[in-house]
């Protein structure tokens, strides 16, 4: 049986092969060949926490993935990581435990991030080139890391947070491999940017319809889990282009769920992001459309991930 830490599976991670992974991952979602049960999800109010059970099983794979995933915002308060969980790959003939990694978030926050990359790329004008990432969690930096990984290093980045401290401290992290800078204004910074990515943990909006410009693309991150929202209502219902990584999980829990629930959008108008990826279904039709793409995460990209790190693993036991 393999068993690996936190640091172990981030040297085993190559950006561009596992943003590959992900990427066929959404298409086999789309295609239906991936069994992913309902979202298992704990949460602990007392605290602003909560914990996500995702698991599934792609046609044809010799294993399936069960991944526990914590976020416990307040241990930053203690100096303890805020995120935390474990992957189990058990094999899908015996049910044997095929691999234990004790991740600590890091595959989750990663396959997040090439997730979000993988959704701007597809979405956005092929002219963008500023990008606002609004957040300053462990996702901000994931997010920033893996659009330079798979768009390129011609984007600049405004990120913008409550805490002005903690940007800076991300800015500090990225600045030799990108051009990236502090917004102090949260409206002036929406209405400048090509690309708007959102990892907040809010549960109101905090992106105003008012302020996006047409021919934005807003890659929406944070509302994986019920009462969580980042986006004006009316500014999810103007778009022209509404994109889920799953579409019962975005309507049930995701940021498509709060104007579908008030009878503003209908599912017939949502698109997958892996219909996108094979060209089953066009996204963005001309640079004045708002698009939106809701990443709830799935558990298909659990088991890319998982795939990788294993594989790679393996070819550093073979060398």
């Amino acid at each position: 049986m393999v068993i690996l830490d936190r640091k172990q599976i981030e040297e085993l991670i190559d950006l561009n092969t596992a943003g590959a992974a992900i990427k066929a991952a959404y298409v086999a979602a789309s295609l239906g060949e991936v069994n992913l049960p309902p979202v298992g999800h704990i949460a602990f109010p007392d605290v602003s926490a909560d914990c996500h059970i995702k698991y599934g099983h792609k046609a044809g794979d010799p294993y399936f993935v069960i991944k526990v995933a914590t976020g416990f915002p307040q241990n930053a308060q203690a100096g303890l990581q805020t995120g935390n969980g474990v992957s189990l790959v058990l094999s899908a003939k015996t049910g044997a435990v095929q691999a234990v990694l004790h991740d600590e978030m890091v595959m989750t926050d990663i396959r997040t991030g090439l997730g979000g990359a993988i959704a701007t790329r597809s979405l956005a004008r092929a002219d963008s080139k500023q990008v606002l990432v609004v957040g300053t969690g462990p996702q901000a930096l994931r997010q920033i890391e893996s659009h330079i990984a798979l768009i390129g290093t011609h984007l600049t980045f405004q990120i913008w947070g409550r805490s002005a401290i903690r940007a800076q401290a991300i800015v500090e992290q990225v600045q030799d491999r990108c051009r990236i800078t502090v917004a102090t204004d949260l409206a002036g910074a929406v209405g400048q940017a090509d690309v708007i990515v959102t990892v907040t943990g809010a549960t109101q909006p905090v992106i105003k319809d008012a302020w996006v410009r047409a021919g934005t693309h807003i890659t929406a991150v944070g509302a994986d889990a019920p009462g969580k929202q980042e986006l004006d209502v009316d500014l999810v219902s103007r778009a022209d282009v509404l994109v889920a990584d799953s579409m019962d999980q975005c309507l049930d829990h995701g940021e498509l769920s709060h104007a579908h629930a008030a009878n503003r959008i209908s599912r017939p108008q949502i698109l997958t992001i892996g219909q996108i990826l094979s060209g089953a279904r066009q996204g963005r039709s001309s640079d004045a459309q708002v698009s939106i793409a809701d990443l709830t995460g799935i558990a298909a990209q659990d088991i890319a991930i998982a795939q990788v790190v294993l594989e790679a693993n393996a070819d550093a036991e073979r060398r």
